[in-house]
């Protein structure tokens, strides 16, 4: 039997997040001991795993329930099928990160410093064009050609205003560093990069989240922001997973917000 904590821990969610679940009657406890701590089985566990998987597959939770719950639901066919639309979505979040790759790389080699220097080496345009090609080849030309066109059609001064920002926003949170990936004031610069990713395209939640883990693991990027500040990548992963983190409780809150009103 697992503890609230132990399944919380186990699934990578909160304890806040089981509890919701408990009072929605999408996953309830296996029993509850004597000192009011909630148990769970294993299948509890395996009813988790199948909401997490429709949760990826951004499904209300209601509609969660409704088919975890039909006399008919198979967890064989379920997970065939959660493993074929997972592969499809994960096909389309690596064109939108190639598309961001292309794109960011010559954004964040066109950060001006105060002094009027280039912090770092910037790509040139025919390595620009080179992720873009690749891109195409892995992925699928549609949604490149989506950012590329978006970018375009700006003019050249409205270009010059958006990198421009761009680096502002990094350049602040350099300065910022010491105040921690959780504080107020970086989750609030986080913000205004969230906002400025839609010069480029529409992100969703999953694309920010894998933005951040790239900054870090990608060799590109880690060299280009680790010119910035040694420590950078490794922070903006981390500060990145805090404020998506955040935004994913907001949705849950709301969803479950929904469903009471329903009730």
């Amino acid at each position: 039997m697992y503890t609230v904590k132990q399944l919380a821990e186990l699934a990578g969610i909160t304890p806040r997040t089981l509890h919701h679940y408990d009072d929605i009657g999408l996953l309830k406890p296996t029993a509850v001991a004597a000192n009011g701590y909630r148990q769970y089985d294993d299948a509890a566990l395996f009813r988790l795993q199948q909401i997490l998987l429709y949760r990826e597959l951004d499904m209300e939770l209601s509609q969660i329930k409704e088919i975890l719950d039909a006399r008919d639901f198979d967890l064989v066919s379920a997970l065939g099928e959660h493993r074929k639309r997972l592969t499809e979505r994960a096909n389309r979040l690596g064109t939108i990160i190639q598309t961001v790759d292309a794109t960011l790389m010559h954004l964040v080699g066109e950060i001006n410093m105060s002094n009027k220097k280039k912090a770092f080496q910037g790509f040139s345009e025919e390595q620009q064009k080179k992720y873009e090609e690749e891109a195409r080849l892995n992925w699928g030309s549609e949604r490149v050609d989506q950012s590329v066109k978006r970018w375009n059609s700006y003019t050249q001064e409205e270009k010059k205003r958006v990198l421009e920002e761009g680096g502002a926003i990094y350049m602040d949170i350099v300065a910022n560093m010491n105040l921690g990936p959780e504080a107020a004031e970086i989750q609030a610069m986080l913000a205004r990069w969230h906002q400025h990713m839609h010069y480029f395209y529409e992100p969703s939640l999953e694309v920010l989240r894998g933005l951040g883990n790239m900054y870090n693991d990608h060799p590109d990027f880690n060299a280009t922001f680790t010119a910035m500040h040694p420590d950078l990548p490794p922070f903006l992963q981390k500060a990145i997973n805090v404020y998506v983190d955040a935004l994913e409780m907001e949705w849950l809150e709301r969803e479950l917000g929904i469903l009471e009103e329903k009730e």
